[in-house]
């Protein structure tokens, strides 16, 4: 049942490479089992040579020889554990490594995520250790307990062996549905984190469109799955008791039941009668316990985790680049049946999503927050790819991506602002220092010449200008701002929008004002994984809900900007491509994809 499943099967894959521990490990739990296997023999021994034939002596040493066996057991259990270690501690390393390169071929993945992952590793190689440790003292002795009771009585071995393997039947069938329940705890936990994780990030949004009520009844909906599943494992686990009851109780009884018949019969002795016992009170019974509670749930809880880190570190399918060439004019942008999730069983957040940016066209993107804004942005600009569909840039163009938080390095004013563009003029430069208003603060820093000796003098607002006028002057023709004006005021926004749907090239905005849409010559509206691209007078009337986020919008601004019915003139897009910036492009900054 587990073998088949891509958790068990990267488990097995990883423990692979350990083979020599696993074996000295092995031969040491076989020096463990030696108690199990002798308690029931030493104990008939003792009562029916000793003890009942008057010879206490005799009694004593054999339940000495038990001591021994005692003891040779925990040295055992102790010289294990090196070889313990090297299993789970190589298996840990493996399993981080393959989580760091899959984060690093997703550069979207979510922090958080990544966290996570990070933790379910740890979780793996504690839980591996923790079965390790428990099955190989619980395995061994189940096994001996049956061996020495197939030695001392082979009589009462069918009353044993029919009740256990009716409790291992019912454990296995119990496993599937338990770990299917336990794995949607798990789900339900993530969605839940992620949608809380969401709405942190989209407050801003939240408090601008006035969605808070909408953002709360999704928690409260994530809450109750989460809730409901934790309830629906529970019902499961509870079934695990019947377990316990007929491999450990019911044998038992059983014998109990029998004892008057053998004992007459002369099927058994006393003293056999006592080392059955021994082998069903001390050894069987606490070991069917073992197995099916606390083993049972770390192996629950060891199949999901595993699960999880094979579905989410397993290599992705190649897929075409997420912005791929084509003969379309320079700057036009299709998005053709984009679907994007972000995991393996996860809600897509885009679903079948099409849309055509015109060449030198001016697009804002709104929504409600969750509704994939943000994820859109990644996928135009490369940094993401589809699960499927296309996201197909004309020419081969270049994409600038502006995240909202600006990066700025220590170095001179000209690298930060040339850093896409080194071939730019200090002219170039001023003027696009000029046209963003930011010339103010450039000259507080010294002019092009001047030098930032440490960014975080700066505040977010400052530095998201200076990043502003580096993807102003880079050659891209495509231009993506993610809520990269966040920190501006509404006046410094409108200033940065109109030279940029003034400069040649095509601008997508994901909007954080309702000025920002009203500015745009088209509005693209996220929902529910799709979209509607549209004039902002034409959504107002096709989509009740833009009306209703554009009303919530107005309501909480203090004083409503002009709509501008007409968009701004811009020169016909005949740029090129131009020459691609040197040098690496710096984490969390402007960056070119093709």
């Amino acid at each position: 049942m587990f073998r088949t499943a891509p958790g068990w099967g990267l488990l097995f894959q990883e423990l692979a490479t350990t083979r020599r521990s696993l074996v000295r490990l092995l031969a040491w739990s076989g020096v463990e089992a030696l108690p199990p296997l002798v308690s029931g023999l030493f104990v008939s021994a003792a009562v029916d040579q000793g003890f009942l034939a008057g010879r206490p002596g005799v009694g004593l040493a054999w339940l000495g020889g038990f001591g021994v066996a005692m003891a040779l057991r925990a040295y055992a259990a102790r010289a294990g554990f090196p070889h313990l270690a090297g299993v789970v501690e190589p298996l840990r390393d493996s399993l981080v490594e393959r989580v760091v390169r899959s984060a690093l071929a997703r550069p979207s993945a979510d922090p958080a995520e990544v966290a996570r992952l990070t933790e379910q590793v740890e979780s793996a190689r504690q839980l591996t250790a923790t079965l390790l440790r428990t099955l190989r003292g619980v395995g061994v002795t189940l096994i001996a307990a049956l061996v020495g009771l197939a030695l001392l009585a082979p009589a009462v071995l069918p009353l044993v062996l029919l009740p256990l393997l009716a409790a291992g039947v019912l454990f296995v069938r119990l496993l599937r549905p338990m770990v299917a329940r336990r794995r949607a705890v798990v789900l339900a936990e993530e969605r839940l984190a992620a949608e809380a994780g969401r709405a942190l990030r989209g407050l801003r949004d939240v408090q601008a469109s006035g969605t808070g009520q909408e953002v709360a009844l999704a928690l409260a909906e994530a809450a109750r799955e989460s809730a409901a599943a934790s309830r629906a494992l529970g019902r499961a686990s509870a079934l695990r008791a019947l377990v316990v009851a007929l491999g450990g109780r019911l044998p038992v009884l059983a014998v109990l039941a029998a004892a008057p018949w053998l004992l007459a019969h002369d099927a058994l002795t006393a003293g056999e009668l006592l080392g059955v016992a021994t082998y069903l009170l001390q050894q069987l019974d606490p070991a069917v316990r073992t197995l099916a509670g606390t083993v049972g749930g770390w192996l629950l809880n060891l199949a999901v985790v595993l699960d999880r880190l094979a579905a989410v570190t397993a290599p992705e399918p190649r897929r075409p680049s997420a912005a791929e060439p084509s003969d379309a004019p320079a700057g036009e942008v299709r998005l053709a049946g984009v679907r994007y999730a972000h995991g393996a069983g996860a809600t897509p957040v885009l679903d079948g999503l099409d849309a055509v940016f015109r060449a030198g066209e001016h697009v804002a993107v709104v929504g409600v927050s969750g509704a994939g804004k943000s994820t859109l942005a990644g996928l135009l600009a490369g940094v993401a790819a589809p699960t499927a569909g296309a996201v197909v840039v004309g020419g081969g163009a270049h994409v600038a991506l502006l995240p909202q938080e600006a990066y700025v390095f220590p170095g001179p004013v000209r690298e930060n602002l040339a850093w896409l563009a080194p071939e730019a003029t200090d002219r170039r430069l001023a003027e696009a220092v000029e046209h963003l208003g930011a010339d103010e603060l450039v000259a507080r820093l010294g002019g092009l010449g001047g030098a930032l000796r440490d960014p975080g003098e700066l505040s977010a607002g400052e530095r998201q200008l200076l990043a502003l006028v580096r993807t102003y002057v880079s050659a891209a023709p495509v231009v993506v701002l993610d809520e990269a004006t966040c920190h501006l005021d509404a006046a410094a926004e409108e200033r940065v929008e109109r030279a940029f749907a003034a400069r040649p090239g095509t601008l997508v905005v994901i909007a954080h004002r309702i000025s920002s849409a009203l500015r745009a010559e088209r509005v693209l509206l996220l929902d529910g994984g799709r979209g509607m691209l549209a004039r902002h007078g034409d959504l107002q009337v096709l989509s009740p809900l833009y009306r209703e986020l554009v009303g919530r919008w107005l309501g909480s601004t203090p004083r409503n900007p002009a709509p501008n019915s007409a968009p701004p003139n811009k020169p016909n897009n005949t740029t090129s491509n131009g020459p691609k910036p040197h040098g690496p492009t710096p984490p969390g900054t402007t960056g070119l994809a093709s």
